[in-house]
């Protein structure tokens, strides 16, 4: 990354840095569309299974996997500083996290997900799929935690193209095995929905290899010496990377727990219901990788900014990246509108599922309109490392207010099942409204420093 002056190389930097994201994003995703397509094709009863197993396991990698995003904008603060030396052992600290919160996954998941599947209302052949694929899941955690870890390395320095090569490389790997283990090709046992979880721990082995390659043999990384460093554990730099790391875990985790607790409340309904609910979701969330990305985008770029003490720059940032996302929000819009039809198809060819489905996106599309404020804004604040507030804004407009309302709606209401998603959506709205009035108050305050 380098300084810019004038509005068109803010533009042209930042596009730069975000269409590498927006694709690694995309990609990354388009493994958790595999899993849910192929298994819909497979059956109803596999989507559901698959459905809530991908319930369970979102929450944990994005919110755990949330406090070690907190080494990106750390790396861009260093590297606006002139704090090179500084990059290699917060890298190695957050590879040392990464193997501690792997083990504290494993040893909660063996505890926990038996109690956790009894008590949901399922169908005894869904809740084997679920525990199939979580099982299975397990043995890919490892490689998951500490390749967030190098992608955050890589993002820091503004090299997401390497993330984006590595995403680009897995794909195809992961549909090849999602075809070998679900419907058994090759010698490979026929697994059905579970499979998915095999393939899916195979491909986070794979992405992490590519990693490590090159963080060892391309430049700018060799320079940094990660891998040919020897560092002890330091618990100080742990503290320092945990109290930016553990909101915005949390409030990652209370976003995306919300959607999982929901479609575990939806386990009251029937399996077409769950599965058709899942479907729509799984749309949703692949249409909200593009906010997403613009906000880790500007996480980098505002960090930049930051640590060199360019306020002003900062900001002019934040602007550029909130109005791409309302733009590319309008255009969801339209393509949730036009094509619904097409977009069920994509998930099922059993009639009734296709039909709740495509009611089910009509609600999707207010979902774009409450991102596209909530996401950018998020990824201006970790730039600025003011991250707390973040936290408390998620547990209250999602938990507090989402999804009691939601539950009300769906239980006391002729709304039935798109209650929760109506709860969601008023959830994601506040939330939005909130993370913008605390923006505009660090923007305030930074300003009034750097006047001192």
């Amino acid at each position: 990354m380098k300084q810019t002056f004038t509005h068109r190389q803010k533009i042209k930097q930042l596009l730069f840095i975000l269409l590498p994201v927006l694709v690694t994003q995309l990609t990354m995703f388009a493994m958790s569309f595999f899993d849910i397509f192929m298994s819909g094709h497979y059956s109803s009863v596999d989507l559901a299974g698959v459905a809530i197993g991908t319930s369970l396991w979102i929450p944990v990698q994005t919110g755990l996997g949330g406090i070690l995003f907190a080494v990106t904008p750390m790396i861009a603060q260093h590297l606006g500083a002139g704090g090179e030396d500084r990059v290699s052992f917060q890298v190695v600290q957050g590879l040392f996290l990464a193997v501690v919160i792997s083990a504290v996954v494993i040893v909660a998941g063996l505890l926990l997900t038996d109690p956790i599947l009894h008590l949901m209302n399922l169908e005894p052949e869904v809740r084997s799929i679920a525990k199939r694929y979580l099982t299975a899941m397990a043995f890919g955690v490892p490689a998951f935690f500490l390749y967030t870890v190098l992608r955050c390395f890589f993002d820091g320095l503004g090299q997401t193209r390497i993330s984006m090569m590595i995403s680009l490389i897995s794909l195809p790997v992961n549909a090849l095995l999602n075809v070998v283990f679900i419907y058994g090709k090759f010698g490979a046992p026929e697994m059905g929905g579970a499979g998915t979880g095999v393939a899916t721990a195979t491909t986070y082995w794979v992405i992490l290899s590519l990693a490590v390659w090159f963080a060892i043999k391309r430049k700018p990384f060799t320079a940094f010496g990660v891998f040919s460093r020897v560092y002890p554990v330091s618990l100080s730099a742990w503290k320092e990377l945990l109290a930016i790391g553990v909101p915005i875990g949390l409030a990652i985790f209370f976003e995306t727990s919300i959607f999982s607790a929901v479609t575990m409340l939806m386990s009251e309904f029937n399996t077409i219901t769950i599965a058709a609910h899942q479907a729509a979701l799984n749309f949703a969330s692949f249409l909200y990788m593009i906010p997403l990305s613009i906000s880790m985008g500007l996480t980098i770029v505002v960090g930049f900014e930051v640590g060199a003490g360019r306020f002003k720059d900062a900001r002019q940032y934040a602007r550029l990246g909130i109005t791409l996302a309302i733009t590319m929000a309008a255009l969801c819009t339209v393509v949730l509108f036009l094509f619904d039809k097409q977009i069920a198809g994509l998930y099922t060819r059993e009639p009734d599922v296709l039909e709740l489905t495509r009611h089910f996106l009509a609600y999707a599309i207010f979902f774009q309109l409450a991102d596209a404020i909530a996401a950018p804004v998020q990824g201006v604040l970790r730039g600025y490392k003011d991250v707390n507030v973040t936290f408390f804004v998620a547990l209250l407009s999602y938990w507090a207010i989402g999804l009691p309302l939601g539950y009300v709606l769906a239980r006391f209401t002729s709304f039935g099942p798109f209650g929760f998603w109506i709860g969601l959506i008023t959830g994601l709205m506040l939330g939005a409204a909130g993370l913008f009035a605390r923006l505009a108050y660090t923007q305030k305050r930074t300003a009034a420093t750097a006047a001192l």
